[in-house]
């Protein structure tokens, strides 16, 4: 089986509209597809005509761990109205808002003018990330490419991006869990932490009620899927795959192939009713 449970559409900072995303999914030959964006509360029955390609609902989640920002997937959520996925959202996307606004005024001070409107007219309804500012610079001739925008105005260590306290990692993985979804840390690889403190994130996130490993993404090498499978036995984790796709002229994860894992982990798709 095909599967693919980390993409991203418009609706948070990928390029395409969530059915195209799907649609494209599905010419891709997936199985198995969940669209993840960012804080953002999952679109409903989503389908593809004429394919058999099932689309479960998923967002990826900002948290926050000893000070560092982590993501958790929230795949396969159940939308229950009675738990705290909906109201945590909430106040994550008016945290964005509010960090947008202090972007657009510190890159008003560089003398960018009009970024934090720029970038809402990139986002469109869908939450407002970084990645709408680096399309604005791009746009407006201030950048290059997104990742020179990064580099230059937006990245961790530049004057551009604002410091943000998202949920504590306990709060994100409860909120998913409340929603009968299974929460998954995210590519645990890109945080570069040294081996210890990831496997300290690793307990934290367990202890909490996190219960898989993204041990395959995008475009990582086998080495770095080699070491995280290893972290998935140590730990009796359930394993997830996603290609972290957003589209876009440099996106280099394919939709659809997040990279192979071993065969002898436990899918997290493996205990999911998907008749």
């Amino acid at each position: 089986m095909k599967v693919d449970l980390h993409a991203h559409s418009t609706a948070s900072d990928g390029w395409l509209p969530i059915q195209e995303l799907c649609d494209r999914a599905a010419k891709c030959g997936v199985d198995l597809f969940c669209v993840t964006d960012h804080d953002t509360l999952p679109t409903a029955n989503l389908s593809v005509s004429g394919s058999a390609m099932r689309v479960l609902p998923g967002i990826e989640l900002s948290a926050q761990w000893r000070g560092r920002v982590v993501h958790v997937l929230g795949l396969n959520l159940g939308n229950r109205p009675d738990g705290g996925l909906a109201s945590g959202v909430a106040e994550l996307r008016q945290r964005r808002d509010e960090r947008g606004q202090t972007i657009g005024e510190r890159l008003r001070k560089r003398g960018i003018e009009d970024a934090y409107e720029g970038a809402k007219r990139i986002a469109g309804q869908g939450v407002l990330g970084r990645p709408h500012f680096a399309r604005f610079l791009v746009e407006t001739g201030k950048a290059r490419t997104v990742d020179d925008a990064f580099r230059r105005w937006l990245g961790d260590t530049a004057m551009s991006n604002s410091a943000l306290t998202w949920a504590p990692v306990e709060d994100a993985v409860r909120w998913i869990v409340e929603d009968g979804g299974t929460a998954v840390l995210a590519h645990p690889a890109k945080y570069q932490f040294t081996h210890s403190k990831l496997r300290e994130l690793i307990e934290c996130f367990k202890d909490a009620g996190g219960s898989g490993l993204e041990v395959a993404c995008g475009m990582q090498t086998p080495a770095t899927t080699r070491q995280l499978a290893e972290l998935c036995r140590r730990y009796d984790m359930s394993a997830s795959a996603g290609s972290d796709y957003h589209g876009g002229p440099q996106d280099h994860a394919r939709l659809g192939q997040p990279g192979p894992f071993p065969e002898d982990l436990t899918p997290v798709w493996s205990t999911w009713a998907l008749s």
